[in-house]
């Protein structure tokens, strides 16, 4: 069923068992968009039926995660609406309900066979190479009159759902069709021994409850499909329509896990990325807005998203594409915001507020930086070097601090006395008549004074920097470095 003929009704429900993924993330956006294209409601339940390992932190991650990313939501957890709180863990009796009436109906049965049996059967099954579920189905002495006594008496039972012994069929909005024969689709638990509802049952009758129009969620769900319909058909149900996203693999071409580093949003938030970046990307990994470009704006986005034109095949998350991707929209602020963020920055990174005359240094450097940042928490470490006393990057005063170096930051010292104009434009005109006068190259020349006033051979542009410094502040730093090469070991 189409999107304009019954109204759009999408969910993300992230389980509150750790940080929001990035899978999740792509999922969520790709949702979102769905449901602004058209006009319809995005929703954000909380998949919380694992009580023992859900926990309020990862809750506030996943509302922290999805408001920084900008994907606002129109019912769900914080927000409300006309489905109660939103979490399944308040839905136990609504998920026994439910249960009993699939008991009633004989679409599900109390099954009291220990693990071993279980075990014999799926062997059975191997044995004879057929599907591992093949002959885990409704006892021949199954009674449920006769079951209802024995939960009564204490006995404890998971309740699985009674197969109908049918292929099911249906129309995937990324994938096209998918068939699962019947044999493949086993009698599965939806309704554990301790009286939780398994993810099959809580999140279909869910989707009913909620009404629901498409489930856009990963690939990897893809088998659970076949038995969220057989529930939904036997509930007299509306089927939503569904569409399995890529999985998400690393540069490496495998499967996106640990094993690619922290691959969880809070990772980004906190690692100096820009929202309006990362939904870009994200919106990236399976989908394009045109071969021809890789950065869009939202409403672009938004504009020109469906499901139905997500690409089948995986889709790779490269960091490293991220932050150049950072780079560039870090290139797009402008110069008035990149200042107020450098103000932000520098303060986190001193841990202290700056004077008026430090802020006003910075904002004359900070379109400089701008050009050369990835990532706003390089921000800081770039301009320490101008509020605070510096320490030398042990690598780089051995690369430059050798040679010539002693040389070339006499001579600067001495040039940079007589600057008058303690600007950019004299402060160049005086250190490049030094590397004429001293027959020195711009990298033997320059590179030294740059670690001498900055700690490191990564910094700012030259002339620049040392016009942010107060001039004596300057002088006192390359003073301090030919002390420490004259006091070095021969």
């Amino acid at each position: 069923m189409s999107a304009d003929r019954r109204p759009v009704r999408v969910r993300i429900a992230p389980s509150p068992t750790g940080f929001l993924h990035v899978g999740n993330v792509r999922a969520a956006l790709f949702n979102w968009l769905f449901a602004r294209r058209h006009g319809g409601v995005f929703i954000i339940r909380i998949d919380d039926t694992d009580l023992a390992r859900s926990e309020d932190h990862y809750i506030a991650d996943v509302v922290e995660g999805f408001r920084w990313l900008g994907l606002d939501w129109d019912e769900g957890v914080e927000v409300g609406g006309p489905h109660g709180t939103y979490f399944q863990s308040d839905r136990f009796d609504r998920y026994q309900e439910v249960t009993d009436q699939l008991i009633e109906a004989g679409r599900a049965y109390h099954d009291f066979r220990t693990v071993e049996e279980l075990e014999g059967l799926r062997a059975r099954a191997r044995a004879e190479k057929k599907p591992p579920g093949y002959y885990i189905r409704r006892p021949a002495d199954s009674d449920p009159e006769a079951d209802r006594l024995r939960i009564r008496r204490g006995e404890k039972a998971v309740v699985r759902f009674s197969g109908p012994g049918k292929s099911v069929v249906f129309n995937d909005l990324v994938r096209g069709k998918v068939r699962f024969e019947a044999d493949a689709i086993d009698d599965f638990v939806i309704l554990r021994s301790d009286g939780s509802p398994t993810y099959h049952l809580a999140s279909t009758v869910d989707d009913i409850d909620y009404r629901i129009s498409h489930v856009a969620r990963g690939e990897d769900l893809l088998s659970s499909t076949p038995k969220h319909m057989l529930i939904t058909e036997a509930l007299g149900g509306e089927h939503p329509e569904y569409a399995h996203l890529p999985l998400l693999f690393g540069p490496d071409g495998r499967k996106l896990s640990k094993r690619h580093g922290d691959t969880s949003l809070r990772s980004y938030r906190e690692g100096g990325f820009l929202p309006e970046a990362v939904f870009n990307y994200m919106s990236l990994l399976g989908w394009s807005l045109d071969p021809e470009r890789e950065v869009f704006d939202r409403a672009e986005t938004i504009d020109a998203f469906d499901l139905a034109d997500v690409q089948k095949s995986p889709a790779v998350f490269d960091p490293q594409k991220l932050a150049w991707m950072n780079g560039v929209y870090i290139r797009m602020m402008g110069t008035g915001a990149f200042a107020d963020q450098s103000v932000q920055a520098a303060e986190a990174d001193l841990d202290r507020t700056l004077t008026e005359d430090e802020k006003g240094r910075l904002r004359d450097i900070a379109p400089l930086v701008q050009e050369r940042t990835k990532l706003i928490i390089e921000i800081g470490p770039a301009v320490r070097f101008l509020f605070d006393d510096i320490s030398y990057d042990e690598k780089a005063w051995r690369k430059v601090m050798k040679g010539d170096a002693a040389r070339a930051l006499g001579a600067a010292q001495e040039a940079l006395k007589e600057v008058e104009e303690w600007n950019p434009e004299p402060i160049e005109r005086a250190l490049r008549a030094m590397l004429e006068a001293e027959a020195l190259s711009a990298r033997k020349g320059f590179q030294p004074i740059r670690v001498a006033i900055s700690g490191s051979n990564i910094s700012p542009p030259l002339f620049e920097s040392l016009a942010a410094l107060p001039q004596n502040v300057a002088l006192q730093r390359i003073a301090a470095a030919i002390r420490l090469l004259a006091e070095a070991p021969a």
